[in-house]
């Protein structure tokens, strides 16, 4: 999911500019739910604490026919529901990970802009803000995109190439995990968990990368936000971009749904992710086009 008003959903939530949003429970049923009481009863400060990676949040927006996009841009799709719950679950997290089309496409900029929620974090003992971690084969980043021309920004480049990107303002490191040429993202996960710490990564996409991760088995939950629209149409150069893109996955990844919340005519699901076993996975290569850019 996907926002042009960083934080802006968020601080009216908790102020008093408007009523604060409250969600719905349908599953399991109960009281109303404020968006900051719902990141509370995620229990991520817990989650990813025993394993050798990161506990991976896919974080995502579909049209109720499938469409990732409009304009080949999610943030469209939400609303002010939504993107309390996109910036609640970043202020939650030790890392955010997203594909460098994402990053272009969307002009990411830093990822907690407000210092209230910043301040909170710091007190949660939580870094002010998520390391964001950049998955790009080649690099093909400017460093006049937001989110690089921010001094305080925390940046993780994660790569198979032995490149380094042009002068940028944000610390920028690199985790060069490569198997055989190809990026390898079990190992990247690795040592993003033992390097930098990483116990919560929150993935906003894009459906490429999606595709990649779960074929890997790399994916623990499940965000995802049905907008009550109707799209239709695809592009002449083939299908509309769905929330995982690209080749089949060698099996379904089997989901079991958690919870499942309303506002607005918009649902957003909860689901813990069923990966089969290491053994059973055949990887999609990740030295194709779609990942790396």
């Amino acid at each position: 999911m996907m926002s042009a008003e960083p934080d802006a959903a968020v601080k009216a939530a908790r102020s008093g500019g408007r009523e604060p949003i409250a969600l719905k429970r349908l599953l399991p049923p109960g009281e109303a739910l404020s968006i900051p009481e719902l990141i509370a009863q995620l229990g991520l400060s817990e989650a990813g604490a025993q394993s050798e990676r990161p506990h991976l949040l896919l974080n995502m927006i579909s049209t109720a026919d499938g469409r990732a996009t409009l304009g080949g841009r999610s943030g469209p799709l939400g609303n002010p529901a939504d993107r309390a719950l996109f910036h609640g679950l970043r202020s939650a997290v030790d890392a955010v990970m997203v594909g460098a089309g994402t990053v272009r496409a969307e002009r990411y900029g830093r990822l907690i802009a407000d210092p209230r929620v910043r301040s909170d974090r710091r007190e949660r003992g939580l870094s002010e803000e998520p390391l964001a971690c950049i998955v790009s084969g080649r690099l093909e980043l400017a460093a006049d995109i937001p989110l690089l021309a921010t001094p305080e920004a925390r940046v993780a480049i994660i790569t198979n190439s032995e490149a380094t990107l042009p002068d940028a303002a944000a610390q920028v490191e690199y985790v060069r995990a490569i198997r055989d040429g190809a990026l390898d993202l079990p190992a990247a996960m690795t040592e993003l968990r033992g390097r930098f710490s990483v116990r919560t990564l929150l993935c906003e996409g894009g459906p490429h990368l999606n595709a990649h991760l779960l074929a890997d088995g790399l994916v623990d939950e499940l965000f995802l936000a049905l907008a009550p629209k109707l799209a239709g149409g695809d592009p002449a150069s083939g299908e509309a971009l769905r929330i995982v893109a690209g080749p089949p996955l060698p099996e379904p990844a089997e989901l079991h749904l958690m919870s499942l919340l309303a506002e607005d005519s918009y649902l957003f699901a909860r689901y813990c992710v069923r990966s089969s076993p290491p053994d059973r996975v055949a990887r999609v290569t990740t030295s194709s086009s779609s990942l790396a850019r």
